[in-house]
């Protein structure tokens, strides 16, 4: 017990093994957005977001930290700054091109992971040249090439489907999700890219938005209380792009691509969720509905009636859908540990690479 209660700890404590200033390329949803959504529509969330850790709304979907904030602490470097932030930006260690909502489909919808990749290949052919002119703040032709490329989507693409066709048809569908990502990473691969770090998706059935939403009997149910069908189409969707990853790891010369288990991740902690100190497994903390699940997409976080939880540290979800900082911390420490990858390194292992 005294193991699981230290996880939450565990991204703090890691040294760096960097010998240069680490530099990470971020593309995904909410999952990993830290300000893009926000500076792309001129918008602000507003309180309780971001009050564990930043003490006010910090472009985040969440009370504090998501888990690429932490991956970023384990290589002493600042958190990524969103590549639409124009408002004084810092890219010397990378750019977020994620944004709240993104999907790999349909392409050309800001801000699908086709677009990300777009901005991406602009701001990789305009840096250098912006640096030579004297401009600061930017990385260079060597930096791209010795980056870490980090891609966490596919969630949105899951949910959207399931609000308008059958499991069989989203299934058909996950094909199409998959071939998105081999796309991004080749594109990004033929500008120099060499170094990718993969995150499958997590238990789409055992978000309380969804068990608040989707009608359902007790056979649909696991037994800890998760949407089987929508569990079973997110392990569909990982199987496939695990074995893309196996692929364009034979297929690209010099390239390492990182298969990392973020499915496993979340559902131990949802299944064990007392082992790690966490009281309401499916239950968000902030919200309005009470138990079991404390969701009602009328009166979601934030929205005239919510209510909050006292200890967030108790509550795996933040807000239904997004997860409290307890959590991500400790989802942190788990990819960290190096047992959730495939092959199995650690995320520092790009450092002796950078």
């Amino acid at each position: 017990m005294i193991f699981f209660l230290s996880l939450p700890l565990l991204p703090l404590s890691v040294h760096s093994q960097c010998t240069r200033n680490p530099i990470i390329f971020n593309f995904g949803d909410s999952n990993s957005d830290t300000g893009g959504y926000v500076d792309g529509l001129g918008l602000s969330f507003v309180p309780p977001n971001g009050r564990t850790y930043f003490h006010q709304p910090a472009g985040r979907l969440s009370d504090g930290r998501l888990m690429i904030d932490f991956l970023c602490e384990s290589l002493d470097t600042g958190y990524l700054t969103p590549y639409l932030n124009s408002l004084g930006p810092n890219f010397t260690n990378g750019a977020n091109f994620a944004i709240i909502g993104s999907a790999t489909l349909p392409r050309y919808v800001p801000f699908s992971l086709h677009v990300q990749v777009s901005q991406f290949l602009r701001f990789r052919s305009r840096s250098p040249a912006l640096m030579l002119s004297g401009y600061k703040d930017l990385v260079g032709d060597a930096d791209f090439e010795n980056a870490l490329y980090t891609i966490d989507i596919g969630q949105n693409d899951l949910a959207e489907s399931f609000g308008s066709l059958n499991y069989s048809q989203v299934i058909d569908k996950i094909p199409s999700f998959i071939t998105e990502i081999k796309y991004a990473i080749w594109n990004i691969y033929q500008k120099g890219g060499k170094n990718f770090w993969v995150h499958n998706t997590g238990p789409l059935g055992c978000l309380p938005q969804k068990l608040a939403s989707f009608a359902r009997n007790a056979s649909q149910l696991d037994e800890h209380g998760c949407l089987l069908p929508l569990n079973d189409a997110a392990k569909a969707f990982n199987a496939q792009l695990r074995v893309l990853c196996e692929q364009l790891n034979s297929q690209l010369i010099n390239a390492t691509i990182v298969y990392v288990d973020i499915y496993s991740i979340k559902y131990d902690l949802i299944a064990n969720a007392s082992n790690y100190g966490f009281e309401h497994p499916l239950m968000a903390c902030c919200g309005n509905g009470g138990a079991p699940y404390n969701y009602d997409a009328n009166i979601t976080c934030g929205r005239t009636g919510y209510t909050v939880c006292h200890e967030g540290s108790k509550f795996i979800s933040w807000d239904g859908v997004h997860y409290t900082e307890a959590a991500n911390a400790v989802f942190a420490s788990k990819i960290l540990s190096s047992n959730y990858t495939t092959p199995r390194v650690n995320f520092n292992f790009f450092c002796t690479k950078m």
